[in-house]
């Protein structure tokens, strides 16, 4: 058996796809948010504001740095009516998809600066139907779909992992993490993935900038693609054609007659995570005295549902790929 993880063809780019200004609860602007990140090698950023569809294309797009168009759509639970306290939430990122995509949106795109007003519940509600009610609005209006920091956002797992038609799940935001540990879910994701659910894992740092945690530059996707046009990053995105990461670089990886490799920077271990078996998967670890692992592999015993590998250094940065599926 032999599959690619990443296509051969095709260039790199970095990008954080969950990022606010002060169109919403950031501290600067579009502009500024674009040249901080530019300034640290990044190619795409997703200006994904609360409840508000920004499309900066015209205004900031250039050779070397796009914009995805996006907006993170709200649908809350509260406490009471007063809106006491807030007992948990949805968070769903649109961040608009394809061409065709586009020309097939039941509902039309969005404008640049749409608003997108939150949809507020009191005391109880279905989470899961209004997390599905919420993601199928923002893909009938032309958008891929990403699930954010459930940890952090205090659902129900069954309120979020039976959301159907969701591109990718937040897997690791830098913000959530530095502000109260609730940033990091890769459970959810397994737990997702050995029911059958095709869903890619995404890493980004819902940057505030406000200055009351280090938010920025600490997740990310890098994706391979043939070229930085939206077109063709919104594809490598859909296809998985990309990995997550806090710090690492995967540079390949896949299956070769029938044993899963990957290739990446220095790291201490590599986790080949797979379903769906009691001790299915393993764990390369650099022992005491030996160079710092940059190949790893595992053979396959040929009943795993899917596998997928993440690469951890000796300070605990991580990158994850997409799974690969073998059932």
């Amino acid at each position: 058996m032999d599959i690619a993880g990443f296509t051969k063809e095709g260039n790199w780019y970095k990008g954080n796809i969950h990022c606010h200004t002060t169109n919403s609860d950031g501290c600067l602007t579009p502009e500024e948010v674009v040249k901080i990140y530019k300034d640290q090698g990044y190619s795409f950023l997703a200006i994904s504001d609360h409840d508000l569809y920004s499309d900066y294309r015209k205004k900031l797009n250039s050779p070397e740095f796009i914009l995805l168009p996006a907006i993170e759509a709200t649908a809350v639970l509260y406490k009471d009516r007063e809106k006491t306290e807030r007992l948990c939430l949805h968070h769903i990122h649109g961040i608009l998809g394809t061409e065709e995509m586009e020309r097939n949106a039941k509902k039309g795109t969005f404008s640049h600066l749409e608003k997108y007003p939150p949809r507020e519940y009191y005391g109880t509600w279905d989470g899961g139907k209004v997390g599905q009610e919420l993601q199928q609005d923002l893909e009938d209006h032309g958008c891929i779909t990403v699930y954010n920091h459930p940890v952090w956002s205090r659902v129900k797992e069954e309120e979020f992992t039976e959301i159907q038609g969701l591109t990718g799940l937040e897997i690791y935001n830098y913000g959530t993490v530095n502000e109260s540990g609730t940033g990091f879910d890769t459970i959810h994701w397994d737990i997702m993935l050995r029911r059958g659910v095709r869903i890619n894992g995404t890493a980004s740092d819902d940057n505030h900038n406000d200055g009351i945690v280090e938010d920025s530059f600490g997740g990310y996707i890098v994706v391979k693609a043939e070229s930085l046009e939206h077109e063709k990053i919104i594809q490598a995105i859909l296809k998985g054609n990309y990995y997550s990461s806090t710090g690492p670089e995967i540079y390949d990886w896949g299956i070769k007659d029938n044993i899963a490799y990957v290739e990446c920077s220095q790291v201490a271990r590599v986790n080949f995570m797979a379903g769906n078996y009691i001790n299915a998967g393993g764990t390369r670890i650099l022992k005491s005295q030996q160079k710092p692992v940059m190949r790893a592999e595992f053979p396959l015993k040929g009943n795993e549902q899917y596998i997928r590998v993440e690469c951890i250094d000796q300070y605990g940065r991580t990158a994850w790929s997409n799974p690969i599926f073998l059932s």
